[in-house]
C-alpha cells in the first residue's frame, strides 16, 4: 500500500465495527471523520478509499464529498456509500442499508485491487512516457456491455431501462447467459424475473467457481425469490424494486469493471512496448505487419503452412469493430495473431494451418461473431461477417498475402 494512505470512513457517530472490519480486510489504517470535516480529512489523509457510512447524508454533503474525492490526484480513489435520495452517481459504489460490515469490507477490497492496478499502470506509463490522460478519453460505461437475463413479465422494461444507459445483450435463459460470458467480455449481469431460486443459485455457483468472474458486477432483480447466497462475489447484490432502483445500483459497479478491463488492456500494451493495441487487445497495424513478415519468412525456411483470414462487415462503426476485435482475441490460439484494420475489417493469421483447416477455423470464428457481437440497431438482423481466406504461396511476401486477402469475400454461413 502507499505510504501514509488511509481509508476515510465518514459517519456522524461511531462506526467501530465497520472500521475494524475495513482495517482487517484492506490492511490500511482507517480514519473516522464527521461529514462536516470529511473534505478536509480526505485531502489530508491521502485517502486510498472513502466509505460514506452515514446513511442519512444530506444531498449537498454527499455531493461535496464526492467532488472532493474526484479532485484528488493519483490513482483511482473508490467511494462506497449508501444511496442518497435525489443524487445519482455512476462513480459511487453502492451499499445496501442492511449490508453487514464484512460485505462492505469485501467490496472495498475488490475496489482497492482496481486502485492498485491503476497505480501500477500509471507508474509504467510514466516510465514509458505514455500520456496518462488517455485513460480518461471516454467514460468506461460507453464501452461496457451488460447482459440482462429474464423471461418474466418484468424483463422487457428492465432490459429497456438498462439499454438506455449502456450496450445490452438480452437472453431468455441462464444457459445462454453462460455462453455469452464465455464468448465475449461482459461487465455486468442482471438476473431478472422468470427463473427459479435454484436456477439462479446454480448460475451464481458457476460464477463463484470461476476466477474470471470474481469482480463481475451482478444484480439479482427478481422480487419474488429470496436473495440467493452471494458470498465470494463482492460486487453482487440482490436489489428489490423496479428498473428505477436496479439501474442506478448497477451502473457504478459496471463502470468499475469496465475501468478495470481498460487498465488490463493498457497494462498489456505497455508490457508489449506498444505492440498490442490498448483498445482492442490485438496487435497494432504496424506490429501485425512486422509479425506477419517474420512468420512468412520463417514458413519459407521450414516449408510450413500459414493462412490469413480477413473478416469484413457492412455498416458497422468503430465501437462495433472494437467489440468484434475483442471477441476474436478470446477465440484465437496463442500461436495465432490478429489486428483491427483502419477500415473496420479484422485480419487473423493462423500458423501451421493449410487452406482446408483455415476454412474450418475461419467459419467457426465468423459464426461466433455473427451470434455474439453487438449490432448497430437491436431491430436489425445479426451482422454477417464476410470472409476472405488465403494461404501462403512460396513466392508470397507479407504485403502480397495481405493484398490477396482483400478481394470480394464470401458470406459466412
Amino acid at each position: 500500500m502507499a505510504t501514509g494512505a488511509s481509508i476515510v470512513c465518514v459517519c456522524e457517530g461511531s462506526a467501530s465495527g465497520l472500521t475494524e472490519a475495513l482495517g482487517e480486510s484492506a490492511r490500511y489504517p482507517v480514519i473516522e471523520t464527521r461529514p462536516a470535516d470529511a473534505a478536509k480529512r480526505i485531502a489530508g489523509a491521502q485517502a486510498a478509499a472513502v466509505v460514506l457510512a452515514e446513511p442519512d447524508l444530506a444531498p449537498d454533503q454527499f455531493t461535496a464529498i464526492v467532488k472532493k474525492v474526484e479532485e484528488l490526484e493519483g490513482p483511482f480513489v473508490p467511494i462506497l456509500a449508501y444511496p442518497c435520495p435525489g443524487v445519482e452517481s455512476t462513480t459511487v459504489l453502492p451499499l445496501a442499508r442492511e449490508v453487514p460490515s464484512a460485505r462492505v469490507a469485501e467490496r472495498l477490497t475488490a475496489t482497492l485491487r482496481v486502485r492498485a492496478l491503476h497505480a501500477k499502470v500509471q507508474r509504467r506509463a510514466g516510465d514509458e512516457n505514455e500520456p496518462i490522460a488517455s485513460y480518461y478519453d471516454s467514460d468506461c460505461l460507453d464501452e461496457a456491455t451488460i447482459l440482462v437475463a429474464g423471461r418474466g413479465g418484468g424483463y422487457p422494461a428492465l432490459a429497456l431501462a438498462v439499454g438506455e444507459r449502456a450496450p445490452v445483450i438480452g437472453v431468455l435463459s441462464l444457459e445462454s447467459a453462460k455462453r455469452y460470458l464465455d464468448a465475449r467480455d461482459i461487465d455486468g449481469v442482471v438476473i431478472g424475473d422468470g427463473f427459479s431460486a435454484n436456477a439462479v443459485e446454480g448460475f451464481l455457483d458457476m460464477l463463484r467457481g470461476d476466477p474470471r468472474f470474481r469482480d463481475l458486477a451482478i444484480v439479482v432483480a427478481d422480487n419474488r425469490i429470496a436473495a440467493p447466497g452471494l458470498d465470494s462475489l463482492p460486487n453482487a447484490d440482490h436489489v428489490r424494486g423496479g428498473p428505477e432502483r436496479v439501474v442506478p445500483h448497477l451502473l457504478p459497479l459496471v463502470r468499475l469493471h469496465a475501468f478495470s478491463a481498460r487498465l488490463r488492456r493498457w497494462e498489456k500494451s505497455l508490457e508489449s512496448k506498444g505492440f498490442v493495441d490498448a483498445e482492442t487487445g490485438l496487435l497494432t497495424g504496424e506490429a501485425f505487419l512486422s509479425e506477419l513478415t517474420r512468420a512468412v519468412e520463417e514458413c519459407g525456411k521450414r516449408s510450413a503452412t500459414l493462412s490469413l483470414a480477413r473478416f469484413s462487415f457492412d455498416g458497422i462503426d468503430r465501437r462495433i469493430g472494437v467489440d468484434a476485435a475483442r471477441i476474436v482475441g478470446r477465440l484465437v490460439r496463442t500461436t495465432d495473431f490478429a489486428c483491427l484494420d483502419e477500415d473496420g475489417s479484422l485480419h487473423v493469421v493462423f500458423g501451421d494451418t493449410d487452406l482446408k483447416a483455415g476454412h474450418i477455423v475461419a467459419r467457426r470464428i465468423a459464426s461466433v461473431l455473427k451470434h455474439t457481437m453487438l449490432a448497430p440497431d437491436p431491430n436489425t438482423p445479426p451482422l454477417n461477417p464476410q470472409i476472405s481466406l488465403v494461404t501462403r504461396k512460396p513466392s508470397d511476401t507479407a504485403e502480397s498475402l495481405l493484398a490477396r486477402a482483400h478481394p470480394a469475400a464470401v458470406a459466412a454461413e
